[in-house]
C-alpha cells in the first residue's frame, strides 16, 4: 500500500516549489526600482528533481561538503541575466518578471487542480463510493 505522500507525490512537491518561486518573482517585481538589486530565480526542473531525490550533485563521502543552499526554503537561487541592463545596476526587467510570474501562477493553479483531484479520489476511496 502506498503512503499518502507517495500518492500525492510530484504534485505536492511541485506546488511547494511553485509557491516558493512566486515569492522570489514577487520580490523581483517589488524591487524593480531599487538600485543595484539583482533579480533572482530558481531552475524549477532541477529543484523538482532534487526534491524527488534525483539530484545530479550528491556527496559520495560523509566528510564531503554538501551543495550550498541560498535560502531557508532549501532551493538554490540563481541570478537572472538581464537582456537590457539598467544604469543603476538593477537587473530586474519588469516585463520579463511579470511574464514569468504569470506563467508560474498558471502552473501553480494546474498543480493545485491535479492535487485536488488526487485528494478527491482518496476521499471517494475512503467513503467507499
Amino acid at each position: 500500500m502506498k503512503s499518502i505522500e507517495g500518492y500525492l507525490g510530484l504534485h505536492a512537491k511541485a506546488l511547494a516549489l511553485r509557491s516558493q518561486r512566486n515569492e522570489i518573482l514577487a520580490s523581483n517585481i517589488a524591487n524593480a526600482a531599487t538600485p543595484d538589486f539583482k533579480a533572482r530565480d530558481i531552475d524549477f526542473e532541477t529543484e523538482l528533481k532534487r526534491a524527488q531525490g534525483m539530484s545530479s550533485m550528491m556527496t559520495t563521502h560523509n566528510e564531503h561538503i554538501p551543495v550550498a543552499r541560498t535560502n531557508a526554503g532549501g532551493v538554490e537561487m540563481r541570478y537572472r541575466v538581464p537582456l537590457n541592463p539598467s544604469l543603476d545596476g538593477n537587473t530586474v526587467e519588469t516585463a520579463v518578471e511579470q511574464i514569468q510570474f504569470s506563467e508560474n501562477v498558471m502552473r501553480y493553479q494546474s498543480s493545485l487542480s491535479f492535487l485536488n483531484n488526487r485528494i478527491t479520489g482518496l476521499m471517494s476511496a475512503i467513503k467507499g463510493e
